[in-house]
């Protein structure tokens, strides 16, 4: 798979990052984040790996700008979202996130309704799609803004897959209309790249950017 990652801003002097400097941190020495997001996915995986962090969510206008591209949509929302966060938050690093779902070039966001998560889970089935993750980390001085984009594929489903799987509830606040680390994970047939990043925080990425 193509290297996704697209460094959006690289202001590296004067960071206040306690673990970024021109050492790279220690793996057990991680800064406490503050998460600007009120999504349990991530709160989940930051404890899975023992990253401390306490959140503090924001809410920020998340419709998209004219001609802006899938990779342009996240990286901006990423970093609007930890900015508003630092308006409110500040003397600590921030991080967050925006999770899109990308197929023929088409954002698919949440779905607005049952028949919209239908209408998504029809055009993901049975072929590969794209998950692109913004990701920002700030402090007073410094902010680093990169993508990661993982392809799925969905395996063939049939409409009462479809109907059942919508009636779950579960798709209905998730990018793209699936959860891959719950019930909809029947129904994924392949993955290449990073699997968190399905989730909502690719791990990898978010680390690459304390290193740098």
């Amino acid at each position: 798979m193509e290297d996704s990652r697209n460094n959006q801003t690289n202001a590296r002097e004067g960071s206040d990052l306690s673990a970024t400097s021109a050492t790279a941190p220690s793996p057990d020495q991680l800064p406490k984040l503050l998460l600007a997001s009120s999504s349990p996915r991530r709160s989940q995986i930051l404890e899975m790996i023992g990253w401390p962090f306490e959140v503090g969510a924001v809410e920020v206008d998340e419709s998209l700008r004219d001609d802006e591209s899938p990779r342009e949509y996240v990286a901006r929302l990423a970093d609007a979202k930890a900015r508003a966060a630092g308006d409110v938050h500040s003397h600590r690093p921030i991080v967050a996130a925006d999770t899109t779902v990308v197929v023929d070039e088409h954002i698919l966001a949440k779905p607005a309704d049952s028949d919209d998560a239908r209408r998504m889970l029809r055009l993901l089935q049975g072929r590969w799609h794209q998950v692109l993750t913004g990701v920002a980390l700030i402090s007073e001085s410094a902010g680093e803004v990169d993508v990661e984009m993982t392809e799925v594929r969905f395996a063939p489903m049939s409409n009462a897959e479809i109907v059942w799987y919508v009636e779950t509830g579960e798709p209905m606040d998730k990018a793209g209309a699936y959860a891959i680390q719950g019930k909809g994970a029947r129904f994924i047939e392949g993955i290449k790249g990073d699997y968190f990043n399905v989730m909502g925080l690719p791990v990898r990425l978010l680390y690459d950017l304390i290193r740098r």
